[in-house]
This record gives structure tokens, C-alpha cells and sequence, in this order.
């Protein structure tokens, strides 16, 4: 059994990891009797996301959730397989190309702000933004709204005219300098901050890296995106050149979340799959998608993978297919893949 109190909602997503973890370490060392299952207890109306995340378990987890209600403290047993909708959209892709399209001017601005490194200045459209990101290796530092370009790390933030262009530049060198895979200073902030970010945008450029089988044409980040917006962690989808989808998790550190985390991406990638929303919103154009459930490979430096990884993966229903590709420590520098799982 776990719980949550009213002051701790915000973690409540988190439970399910440790719960699991919980259960197995109490079936492992039970003598007198087995233990049946895992029971979660949280606040009115947090369970959403727990519900989601046990359609992606095994029936061995046995997982019960309970709501609690203040303050009379009545507890009442939710049906995990009432989940409802999972929570995702796709923007129709030639929407996206023509938003891309239309910031091309202003591409050409900020990139010719950079002439030792354009290549480095990506685009993409923020989920539910109508905007262009311009990123620099992962780090957004401008976009281009209908208002006209903003730039910026962070809440500091301004529009782009004459009189602030000196400021953009100066950006960009500093981006340029500090977040080099050559950098002399490593512990620069720069350089240090939003490693699953500059680690995406590498994967982005070479997919054949991780692995020859990725279809280098159709490669996309956070499709679908999920309802409540943009996520901090960056989610890939791709296909083999043999059709079958491939979900990819990324992480630049230890983090004991992420094969559930994967586990919500794929769980929302199955339902466009098994809908044939990705033909019907242009993604993936000539490819006879594979109706197998999508692949989950889960990608970070080998060193980086939490030691509970394993016994997380042990719970997960066995529609998910799972692969652990361990990358290089130094994969700033150019990613190689070190071990496949």
C-alpha cells in the first residue's frame, strides 16, 4: 500500500514507479504468505494519470486505486480501465510545414546572425503555439509568434528590433561558444543545462546512430503531443524501413521514471496507430505502416540507466517490446552506441 495526502497531489504520478518497486521488493521477501497486489490511495480526483499508466502494466502487478475525499475521509475504488481518452492530438502535418514555411524570413535573419554555424539553428512548432522555436543544439532562444521574433533564455525575454539585434547576437555567440561539444568549460551553464534537449537534436540529425533500421525521412518529436502541452521530456517516434513504429524515451541522467514515462507515450502512439490517424494527419507519406504495437526503446548513456530500470520493465505488459540502447559518456561529441538490451 501506498498514499498520498491532499498537500502531496503533485507527486501522485510519480507513485506508480515506487509502488511497483514497493511490491516487488515485499514479494521477494514474503515468507508467511504471497502478496496479492498493490493498492495506491491519493486525493479526490488526482488518479487520472495512475489510471492511464496501468492499462501499460501486466496483470501480475495487480494494481487497485483508491480516491480519498476531504474531509470526511471517504475512500472510493476507481476502475483503472476507465481512463477514458488518453490525452494526445496530432496537428495535421502540412499545417506544420506551412508554419515552418511562413517563418522562413525570419530563418534567414537569425541564422545569418550565425555564418560560422547556421546548421546548428533548428525549427519546430511548439504544440497547440500557432509559433516557430528556433533552437540552438536543443535550447529554444527565439520564436516567431504573430506578434513578430521574441528572444531569450528562460522569463528573460524581448522582441527582436534594431536597437536589441546586438543582444540576439551576442546570444548566439555565447550558445555558439559555450554549447560546443568542444567547450573548454564544461560547467558552464550553457553547456550543462537541457542535455535531453542537445541530446535529441543529435538523434534528430543522425537517427541512423542509434540504430540503421530508423527511416532517416520520417522521424518526428513529440507526435502526438500531449493535451495539457509541451513536455520537458522529449519523446521521438520513428519507423523501421520495414514499417513498425518506434517509440523512443531519452534521458541524459538517471531517472527512475522513465520506462513508465515511455510507457505514456507509447500508450498514446498505439491509439493513433490503431485509429490511422498518422496517414490521416500525413505523417509517415508512402510507408505501409506495420499494425504491430510500435517498439519502445529507451536511450541514455549506458552508465545512466537507474538501477530499477529492470524491475520496473518486469511489470510492463508484454505488448510493450522494449530495448535499452546505451550511449557513449561523451555522446556530445558524437553518439555510439555502446550496448543494446
Amino acid at each position: 500500500m501506498l498514499a498520498a495526502g491532499p498537500s502531496e497531489a503533485d507527486s501522485v504520478e510519480d507513485m506508480l514507479a515506487f509502488g511497483i518497486l514497493w511490491l516487488d521488493w515485499s514479494r521477494n521477501r514474503s515468507e508467511k504468505r504471497g502478496i496479492e497486489g498493490l493498492r495506491l490511495f491519493v486525493p479526490e480526483g488526482t488518479s487520472r494519470s495512475l489510471r492511464e499508466r496501468t492499462l501499460g502494466l501486466s496483470n501480475t502487478a495487480k494494481v487497485e486505486i483508491f480516491e480519498m475525499r476531504e474531509p470526511d475521509v471517504v475512500i472510493q475504488r476507481v476502475d483503472a480501465a476507465d481512463a477514458g481518452n488518453l490525452e494526445s492530438y496530432l496537428a495535421p502535418r502540412p499545417e506544420i510545414e506551412n508554419t515552418i514555411a511562413k517563418a522562413s524570413e525570419a530563418a534567414q535573419r537569425i541564422r545569418g546572425m550565425l555564418p560560422q554555424n547556421p546548421a546548428a539553428i533548428t525549427m519546430r512548432v511548439p504544440p497547440q503555439s500557432g509559433a516557430v522555436a528556433f533552437c540552438f543544439r536543443g535550447v529554444e532562444f527565439a520564436r516567431r509568434t504573430h506578434e513578430g521574433i521574441v528572444f531569450g533564455l528562460g522569463k528573460s525575454v524581448e522582441r527582436l528590433r534594431e536597437e536589441s539585434e546586438p543582444r540576439l547576437r551576442k546570444l548566439l555567440h555565447d550558445l555558439d561558444l559555450y554549447r560546443s561539444p568542444l567547450a573548454s568549460d564544461v560547467k558552464h551553464k550553457l553547456y550543462r543545462s537541457w542535455p535531453e534537449r542537445w541530446l535529441e537534436s543529435i538523434v534528430l540529425e543522425e537517427p541512423a546512430k542509434i540504430d540503421a533500421l530508423l527511416d532517416p525521412k520520417h522521424f518526428y518529436s513529440q507526435v502526438p503531443a500531449l493535451a495539457a502541452g509541451d513536455r520537458a521530456i522529449p519523446d521521438l517516434l520513428g519507423v523501421t524501413r520495414h514499417g513498425r513504429l518506434v517509440v523512443i524515451e531519452l534521458k541524459a541522467s538517471e531517472d527512475i521514471q522513465m520506462p513508465l514515462q515511455a510507457v505514456d507515450y507509447w500508450l498514446r502512439v498505439r491509439r493513433h496507430q490503431r485509429e490511422g490517424d498518422f496517414q490521416r494527419y500525413g505523417y509517415f507519406p508512402g510507408v505501409q505502416i506495420d499494425t504491430r504495437p510500435p517498439l519502445v526503446w529507451l536511450v541514455a548513456p549506458a552508465l545512466r540507466f537507474h538501477s530499477a530500470t529492470e524491475i520496473l520493465l518486469k511489470y510492463l505488459s508484454p505488448e510493450i517490446q522494449i530495448t535499452r540502447i546505451g550511449l557513449n559518456e561523451n555522446w556530445r561529441r558524437g553518439i555510439k552506441v555502446m550496448l543494446r538490451q
